[in-house]
């Protein structure tokens, strides 16, 4: 290089132009620019070198005048038609001898400019520049019209979401949908959230902290989600709509219904038949009957709603449901198994209505034994649709339905005999979480006698359902549960009655299996067991159905034994997350009722330590019936009754902390 060179540089990314001055060291050259201020060069750093003439720093506004005359770029396009037959590589003086019939230093520095920006005609090799291929031109085109086309998509999408942020009505255009779905990624999984780059872009162009809370909050802004949006379902793989191909197979089943596979149908429609459920269940899949028989003896009626009338095993009703495995029920809504046209409608038990089921007829031994029992396809009609309160008065009032008092005489029956053998009773007190038109309800479910009858029928049709599937070898989902080792009497009496006895002998019940093979379940105190009872809302009960119905009419079972174990690992690993959803979810609007209900002092009792050296304990708040850590800073006794009130909550995070209230130390003044 030489004293008064023109060379290009890079200047913060951007094109540079300065005289070289004069060396320095044996690596360096100090260059000038138009402004008078001086650059130290490495010779890699110089992108080009303007030969021809000698220059001054003085002289550069006017050569970049000549050079931006002629920077349009649309004339590469002819001369890479023109070179691509030859398939020539050329320098910039070629190109500027092409393009503008003349080698002056300006304009083959403007070829330089026009070659060196450009994308999408040439590459460069060496100090050469080549045409690329028509395919290759072909190709980048297309590149860059779809680029374009997203620069465009983006820009209008942002557009929407600042007029959408004003209150503006807006329409979301269909690209809009992936971005929307991106953020919700985002807000949901933070970090392990997939193809994070179009939330962050949308945060980034918005001037909005890139945060996962950041995009929670956009998202509320625009309206799209609730401030209590529940990220535990959304984070989970639990399906919440039903993909357009299983409506549509839904509804042509209720416009042109399947033949029905059991054509010999066991008519019960002259017993009368109560359904009792809560008074919010749509979803109604089983009703209770006593028939008289003639030798003097009662046969109990357990009937259970037949979706197999609708569905067949392996088509799309059945993998939705089977992927689904249960219906979500949460204090905001309920999420089926089934589209709710099917669950609510011609598969529910509907009072009034001639209804397909699967009944099982069941005689006891005084005692509460199973003596005989049948299963049928039936058709049945529901004569009272009856919640909980409804037969808890009518057996208060002992109103006149004399079949009602004998299913409430078999079922305390039932409880005694399971007792006998060796049934392990809990009565720790639930809870049911409603949230509707913004207000939270509470409210503690009773052990009545409603409960009591329905929960022991159910347990019996799951227990016959057991002995069929044994006593004629028929592969179905059996479910059991070991021998647990309990307290020792001596270790229980020592201990309050009532919630803390029940929640330590609840400490040690193992968790309930779900297997192929019949075995004992210990806290039902029967030999075997299976879940029959609600095959619309959870799809083990739907797989004993299969099974069970097809040895009825005389067919092979649809599943074989290792069919059946691989479906259920992985039907019992999706109920399992929902039931993971439905707990988190219940936990964090019995925080959020506790957050706007702070200044209100609670009973609680002290049910067992969590952390006895830390004074960490687990207490039971009576009128809600949820059971919350609490520290405290006095000594207390298993079962003591105390006042607690919320000194933090943040349901969000998962965090609350109690606090004994004032009024426990005013009531120990008084004492």
């Amino acid at each position: 290089m030489e004293k008064g060179t023109l060379v290009e540089f890079r200047l913060h990314g951007n094109r540079h132009l300065a005289v070289a001055d004069f060396p320095e060291g044996k690596k360096f050259w100090v260059a000038v620019d138009q402004q008078g201020q001086s650059h130290k060069l490495y010779p890699r750093q110089v992108t080009y070198e303007v030969t021809g003439q000698s220059y001054k720093p003085s002289d550069i506004a006017a050569f970049l005048a000549q050079v931006e005359l002629h920077l349009d770029p649309s004339g590469l396009e002819v001369a890479w038609e023109l070179l691509l037959e030859e398939s020539a590589a050329v320098s910039p003086a070629q190109m500027a001898l092409l393009l503008f019939s003349d080698e002056s230093p300006p304009l083959c520095y403007a070829a330089y400019c026009l070659l060196s920006e450009d994308k999408l005609y040439f590459k460069q090799k060496g100090n050469l520049y080549e045409p690329r291929s028509a395919n290759q031109v072909s190709e980048l085109k297309h590149q860059f019209d779809r680029e374009a086309q997203r620069i465009q998509e983006q820009q209008g999408y942002i557009t929407r979401l600042e007029l959408a942020l004003l209150g503006k009505p807006i329409e979301w255009e269909p690209s809009d949908r992936t971005r929307l779905e991106a953020l919700e990624r985002f807000a949901a999984l933070g970090e392990d959230a997939s193809h994070r780059a179009p939330a962050l872009e949308a945060l980034s162009m918005l001037g909005r902290p890139q945060t996962p809370q950041s995009a929670f909050n956009l998202l509320v802004d625009l309206h799209l989600w609730s401030p209590h949006e529940n990220l535990f379902l959304r984070r989970s793989q639990s399906p919440i709509q039903f993909p357009a191909k299983v409506l549509e197979v839904a509804q042509h089943c209720l416009s042109t219904p399947p033949p029905d596979p059991d054509l010999q149908r066991l008519d019960l429609t002259h017993l009368k038949v109560y359904t009792i459920d809560d008074e919010s269940t749509q979803e109604i899949d089983d009703g209770l009957s006593l028939e008289y028989l003639a030798d003097g003896r009662e046969r109990v009626w357990i009937h259970v709603a037949d979706p197999t009338r609708w569905i067949s095993p392996g088509d799309e009703l059945d993998l939705e449901a089977r992927r689904r495995a249960t219906t979500l029920y949460l204090p905001t809504e309920m999420i089926p198994m089934f589209p709710p046209e099917l669950a609510t409608g011609p598969m529910s038990l509907v009072q009034g209505q001639v209804c397909c089921a699967l009944s099982f007829g069941i005689t006891l031994t005084p005692d509460g034994a199973v003596q005989e029992y049948s299963i049928h396809p039936s058709t049945i009609k529901p004569t009272y649709r009856l919640t909980y309160e409804d037969v808890d008065e009518m057996l208060d009032l002992a109103v006149q339905e004399p079949e009602l008092l004998a299913i409430a005489a078999w079922a305390k029956q039932r409880s005694l005999w399971r007792q006998s053998q060796g049934a392990i009773t809990i009565n720790m007190p639930e809870s049911s979480i409603k949230v509707a038109e913004g207000s939270i309800f509470i409210n503690v479910l009773n052990d009545s006698i409603a409960r009591r009858i329905v929960a022991e029928m159910m347990i019996l049709a799951g227990e016959v359902a057991a002995l069929y599937g044994q006593a004629h070898q028929v592969v179905i989902p059996f479910r059991f549960q070991p021998q647990p080792e309990l307290p020792s009497p001596e270790e229980l009496l020592q201990l309050p009655p009532g919630p803390v006895r029940d929640c330590a002998i609840r400490r040690c019940m193992p968790r309930s299996e779900v297997g192929t093979t019949p075995s004992r379940h210990a806290s039902l105190g029967l030999a075997a067991y299976s879940q029959a009872t609600s095959p619309i809302r959870r799809y083990s009960d739907l797989l004993t159905h299969f099974q069970i119905k097809a040895h009825l009419r005389g067919g092979p079972p649809p599943f074989s034994a290792d069919a059946l174990k691989v479906l259920l690992a992985s039907v019992i690993t999706a109920i399992h997350e929902a039931s993971l959803i439905e707990r988190q979810t219940n936990r964090y609007w019995a925080l959020e009722y506790l957050r706007q209900h702070a200044d209100q002092v609670w009973q609680a009792t002290l049910l067992r330590w969590l952390r006895e050296h830390e004074k960490l304990g687990l207490v039971l708040l009576e009128d809600l019936g949820l059971e919350l850590a609490m520290r405290f800073n006095r000594s207390v006794a298993l079962g003591e009754s105390l006042w607690v009130k919320v000194s933090s909550v943040d349901p969000r995070h998962d965090m609350i902390q109690l606090e004994e209230s004032a009024y426990q130390e005013a009531q120990q003044t008084l004492a």
